[in-house]
């Protein structure tokens, strides 16, 4: 081991470890180089697709809140324009908050007790408890399988309708609603149209 050091520190042999040491810096550049664009790029792409992801999600629980929404207000529609005295109606409905999906846990819980009895005659107890949670994932393995979904509650209700001006249609009206969507009387507010 001397030997080499003794040969690589001799001033004939200077100028090729230096040529070498220089190679080697220029290898080791090239690498730490190659390695950051590699990982910028890889995390990038990472990053776009955790986007993309989170964009479609986004959108789909949009549309389908939308839908409920639209779905409710087409019935809404439909059953108040049956009502006696009552034309053409459009209904819109606001609600307070998004739907919200419960998912379904596999919950395990152990409970070990030990009793100990040390030298003086003394007893103690030990209880360790150990608690684990799991999601259950559905049989496609990208969806969460859920145990309930609660809907969004109504902020309010407009209601414009023909025949409205009537007094009586118009408690009719208000009535139905109220009692359709189950909410108090200081959410609903029905309208004549023009």
């Amino acid at each position: 081991m001397f030997e080499k050091l003794k040969d690589l520190l001799n001033p004939k042999n200077q100028k090729k470890n230096s040529s070498n040491l220089v190679i080697l810096l220029i290898a080791g550049a090239v690498v730490l180089l190659l390695s950051n664009y590699y990982l910028a790029g890889k995390n990038a792409s990472d990053q776009g697709l955790k986007s993309n992801n989170s964009i479609k999600e986004d959108h789909v629980t949009n549309f389908i809140e939308e839908d409920y929404a639209n779905t409710i207000e087409r019935k809404l529609e439909e059953i108040l324009q049956k009502i006696k005295g009552v034309g053409e109606v459009h209904v819109m409905i606001t609600f307070e908050d998004t739907s919200e999906k419960v998912p379904v846990f596999n919950t395990t819980q152990m409970i070990e007790r030990t009793d100990e009895k040390d030298a003086q005659g003394g007893t103690r107890e030990i209880t360790r408890e150990d608690l684990s949670k799991q999601i259950v994932i559905g049989n496609n393995g990208e969806s969460l399988m859920i145990m309930k979904e609660t809907k969004p509650k109504v902020r309010g209700v407009i209601v414009v309708a023909d025949g409205a001006e009537n007094m009586e249609v118009k408690e009719k009206l208000y009535s139905a609603v109220k009692t359709v969507l189950g909410i108090s009387g200081n959410k609903v507010e029905v309208y004549s149209s023009k």
